[in-house]
C-alpha cells in the first residue's frame, strides 16, 4: 500500500498548521501513512500524490501486461475526400471475428445503400450486399466459403463477402486493407507497402 503526500498549508486553520509545524517540524511536503492521519477531526486537505511503495514499484513494473495481438485495418472509403486523397480509416481488432462485426462495430460504412433493414441480410450471406475488396492481408484471411464462390462468381477475385470473411485466429497479427463498397468506388488508387528502413537493408 502507498502513502500518501499532502501539502500542509492547503487552507487549514492556523492552530492545525501551527501544530502540523511543531508537530512533524515541517511546512512543505509531509508524508502520512493511515496510522498518522488518526488525530484529524475535521479541515481540509489536498493530496498532491502517492508515493508507491518500494516493493510495490518494483513489481508493477516487473509485471507490465503484454500487449494482446490484434490485426491492423486500413479502411479506404469509395468516396475521396475534398482535397482528393483517400479517405481511409484505421482501426485494430483481435482476429478470429467476423469481417463485418469488426466493420460495424468500428463504425465503418459496410453496406452503403442497403445498410437499412430488410435490405441485407443480416450477415447470412444470402444477399451479396456486404461486397468488400481485400487489397491487402488475403493471407490473414479464411478461405472462400461455399456462398462466397456462388454470390461472388463473376467479380473479381479478391472481392470478399464481409459477413462470411473471418480474420485471423485470436494470437493473429498483421495488417488488413479494404477497399469498402467497391461495387460503387468512384476513384481508382495505388496501394504501396512502406517498408521501414532497417528491413530494407
Amino acid at each position: 500500500m502507498g502513502t500518501l503526500q499532502l501539502n500542509s498549508h492547503c487552507g487549514l486553520s492556523s492552530n492545525f498548521s501551527a501544530y502540523l509545524s511543531f508537530k512533524l517540524n515541517t511546512c512543505s511536503k509531509t508524508t502520512f501513512t493511515s496510522k498518522n492521519l488518526s488525530f484529524i477531526k475535521r479541515g481540509k486537505i489536498r493530496a498532491v500524490g502517492t508515493v508507491p511503495d518500494q516493493d510495490q514499484a518494483i513489481n508493477t513494473e516487473a509485471t507490465q501486461p503484454e500487449e494482446p495481438p490484434s490485426i491492423g485495418f486500413a479502411f479506404v472509403s469509395s468516396v475521396l475526400l475534398p482535397d482528393g486523397t483517400p479517405d481511409v480509416h484505421l482501426r485494430a481488432a483481435p482476429g478470429g471475428q467476423k469481417l463485418r462485426d469488426i466493420m460495424l462495430d468500428n463504425d465503418i460504412e459496410l453496406y452503403g445503400p442497403y445498410a437499412r433493414p430488410l435490405l441485407n441480410c443480416g450477415g447470412g450471406g444470402t444477399c451479396g450486399t456486404c461486397i468488400v475488396e481485400v487489397v491487402e492481408g488475403k493471407e490473414l484471411l479464411s478461405p472462400k466459403t461455399d456462398k462466397e464462390k456462388e454470390h461472388l462468381k463473376k467479380n473479381p477475385k479478391n472481392w470478399r463477402l464481409a459477413c462470411q470473411t473471418t480474420v485471423g485466429s485470436a494470437d493473429s497479427r498483421g495488417m488488413v486493407v479494404i477497399q469498402q463498397l467497391p461495387e460503387w468506388k468512384a476513384h481508382e488508387w495505388k496501394y504501396e507497402k512502406q517498408v521501414p528502413a532497417d528491413e530494407s537493408e
